[in-house]
């Protein structure tokens, strides 16, 4: 069986998307910490652009490239990924970090809010692996990284839409990671637990749900992101030099799973039991 060598930053091109905030933000230190050259991707032009100053003033040594795009628009998706191939021909590493959340019951959230969940979360990765294959097989050792989720690996009540892109990632990622050993390309597939970011505040909310229902949703859903990014971020720059297949970040992420797996069916009651105790927990120690 072919087996891969450790991933080598220092001197190779690395894509990410997501790059303006949080887990996208350290990745983007991490990777020049560890010796890439940076192509980053986000729709947020301001921070963005923030980003890329601060990479370029830590690490004068490093080519940063600052790319704007909506990864909602196929054929800006379809865009960018031509003039990055064109740029770059041969690329050490593609990382599909960016993503967007939605709240709401499937009968409270729009068919088109559906539809943009998964063209940000599925359909941008998809057509980004599709298109810049070509360079990353050109370079020999080089890796790919989707970020699914922990609702990549349980589906809970409230999160149809985000989930169903998530475990989409995950079945992609999977199947790529037995089709591109051998070609020398690894395949890790990342599910990030209650990671500290801006997610809970830049979610979407199904047009379907009351607004009474918004804030208390969005506080709740902001409640359960403690874990640092920057920690999540170094987690997974190591699995990807190790040639990890998964990295799951958080016990929030490695509980859920374990659970998903000895109980498929009945994993959500023990997981909505376990939320509910963390929460009266937390809400205890505030009011102390």
């Amino acid at each position: 069986m072919t087996r891969l060598t450790p991933y080598r930053f220092a001197g190779r091109t690395a894509v990410l998307t997501g790059a303006a905030g949080g887990i996208g933000e350290h990745l983007a230190h991490g990777l020049a910490e560890r010796g890439s050259d940076l192509v980053l991707v986000d729709r947020d032009a301001l921070r963005l652009d923030a980003v890329a100053e601060q990479v370029r003033s830590a690490h004068p040594g490093r080519t940063v490239e600052a790319l704007v795009a909506d990864l909602a628009d196929r054929s800006a998706v379809i865009s960018l990924a031509a003039g990055i191939r064109e740029r770059h021909p041969r690329l050490g590493l593609l990382i599909n970090n960016a993503g967007m959340a939605l709240g709401g019951r499937f009968d409270q959230i729009g068919l088109a809010q559906f539809e943009r969940v998964m063209a940000v979360n599925f359909t941008a990765p998809l057509l980004l692996i599709h298109h810049l294959l070509p360079a990353l097989t050109a370079a020999p050792g080089s890796h790919l990284v989707n970020v699914s989720s922990l609702y990549g690996l349980i589906a809970p009540p409230g999160q149809s839409a985000y989930s169903a892109s998530k475990f989409a990632l995950r079945g992609l990622s999977e199947a790529l990671r037995g089709e591109l050993l051998e070609s020398g390309v690894g395949v890790t597939t990342v599910h990030p637990g209650g990671v500290r970011t801006r997610i809970a505040e830049s979610a979407e909310i199904g047009e379907g749900v009351p607004a009474a229902e918004v804030e208390p949703q969005q506080r709740a859903f902001a409640a359960l992101l403690t874990y640092p990014p920057d920690k999540a971020a170094r987690e997974i720059l190591d699995g990807v030099q190790r040639r990890r297949g998964r990295v799951l970040i958080a016990a929030s992420a490695k509980v859920p799973d374990v659970l998903a797996r000895l109980m498929p069916v009945g994993h959500m009651r023990v997981i909505a039991r376990l939320t509910a105790a963390a929460g009266r927990r937390a809400r205890t120690a505030v009011t102390r």
